[in-house]
């Protein structure tokens, strides 16, 4: 059984190798969704893309394109380079997003009542100190909601347990006083890919039970905070290859069929919350079998595109990608094998489709790491050591792409002859090349001569 890998890292040492264990279908019930969402089917699979389409609305939940810090990041190292990377980030004002617990952050409350903000504060004050909007994701909880004791366990099995159902209400207790702790926080996630919620005897997601913590963290929050704004559910949009009948769903695309699991889990949440001001998702654009990219790496990311029209149609909120990705895991959970311009000339096709299909707001997972100069898909160099901080080609990309197509932008695709992607808006125009070789192609009536997977921004 195939499985995504969301790359996250905790506090301390050791990997999350994040298994997707999916469960019974439901198909009526997502036919019927999948209609009200526009009636995405067998030949719906062409994404939204018409010349003209706006890369939707701008709001409080529209925050564009920004980052979640993972387990090394900018606030710690050496203190040339922190500075470097903070003069970097304060040039940009990317929103910014934190994990409450792991992730670089120790565990919050260790003991009833006894809380322990230093990683946390450090955190916030980072986001704060460089100007992006800082964003909370709450999760993961601390062990003596989950049957441990004070000290911190920090494997993947018990980092990876939900709040044992006594303990919903002291998780969303937490919530509540992390929002009233940082008043400068109004976004938050309510947990991360529904971990420590699968059902292993229905093989399915326990989606009736993470409704139930969503609705008391969602509660205990806006208490707090009538400014806050909270979504959720946070559920791996995993899909299988084209015609695969194993727990099939009518959303399907050339990209594979969503699986039926994910899509129930977003019908029962969409039917039994007490409120969201936003959905979130995150997924990859290959398929779990194998991680096969159909029919090519590029085309794969049509699925971005699908998913979140359907989501908008489905939900009616603003659609927020907690993590997306492009690049099949080796079996360390790495994403290395891509030579850098194929990852980038991938992503930035992927983020096209996203901002094509109006997402409202996306994080980009910062693969972090404590050393070395090759540094896979990294914003910026690690801090950790000397003459850290400077950018990397996935900062420029990401830091371009919040300029030229934030939430509102008028958007509109170029016409293209040849092997290339583009999109353009008032402000800015990127063409991809899709080839490892150097092609020549035709935008806009201008000839254009492009290296192997160059991206090239025009304005």
């Amino acid at each position: 059984m195939g499985r995504h890998v969301g790359g996250p890292r905790t506090a301390h040492p050791g990997r999350w190798q994040l298994t997707v264990l999916l469960g019974a279908v439901s198909a009526a019930l997502a036919l019927l969704f999948a209609l009200g969402a526009g009636g995405w089917g067998t030949n719906g699979g062409s994404h939204p893309g018409a010349s003209g389409r706006h890369g939707g609305s701008a709001g409080p939940a529209a925050l564009g394109w920004g980052f979640t810090h993972t387990q090394y990041s900018a606030d710690l190292g050496d203190d040339g380079a922190r500075q470097t990377a903070a003069k970097l980030l304060s040039g940009a004002g990317l929103p910014q997003n934190q994990h409450i617990m792991g992730w670089g952050a120790d565990n919050p409350e260790p003991r009833p009542g006894s809380y322990n903000f230093t990683d946390l504060d450090r955190r916030v004050q980072l986001m704060r100190r460089t100007g992006g909007t800082p964003v909370l994701t709450l999760c993961c909880a601390p062990d003596w909601m989950k049957g441990g004791g004070p000290s911190t366990d920090w494997s993947q099995k018990s980092l990876e347990r939900a709040p044992d159902p006594a303990h919903y209400q002291d998780f969303a207790d937490l919530a509540g006083v992390i929002a009233k702790r940082y008043p400068e926080v109004r976004h938050f996630i309510v947990w991360n890919e529904l971990k420590g919620f699968y059902d292993d005897g229905r093989k399915r997601w326990d989606y009736e039970d993470y409704t139930r913590l969503y609705n008391l963290v969602y509660a205990a929050v806006k208490k707090e905070r009538k400014d806050a704004l909270v979504g959720g559910p946070y559920v791996v949009m995993d899909s299988n290859s084209p015609g695969s009948a194993s727990n099939s769903s009518p959303i399907q695309g050339p990209w594979g069929v969503l699986d039926q699991r994910s899509v129930d889990v977003l019908d029962y949440w969409n039917r039994h919350k007490a409120g969201a001001d936003f959905v979130v998702v995150d997924g990859s654009s290959y398929t779990r079998q194998g991680s096969l990219l159909i029919p090519d790496e590029f085309q794969a990311t049509t699925k971005f595109a699908d998913v979140t029209a359907w989501l908008k149609r489905a939900t009616g909120l603003p659609v927020w990608w907690a993590e997306w990705y492009v690049e099949p895991p080796d079996a360390q959970d790495e994403r290395k094998g891509w030579p850098e311009g194929r990852r980038l000339a991938v992503q930035a096709v992927a983020m096209t489709e996203l901002a094509r299909a109006g997402v409202a707001t996306a994080f980009y997972w910062n693969p972090e790491e404590q050393s070395g100069t090759d540094c896979a898909g990294c914003l910026w160099r690690p801090t950790q050591q000397a003459g850290g901080g400077g950018p990397l080609p996935m900062y420029d990309l990401l830091s371009r792409f919040a300029r030229s197509f934030p939430p509102g932008a008028g958007l509109r695709d170029p016409a293209v002859y040849g092997p290339v992607k583009a999109l353009a808006s008032e402000r800015a125009m990127v063409v991809v090349n899709t080839q490892d070789r150097w092609v020549s192609a035709t935008v806009d009536g201008h000839d254009i001569r492009l290296s192997p997977y160059e991206v090239r921004w025009t304005s």
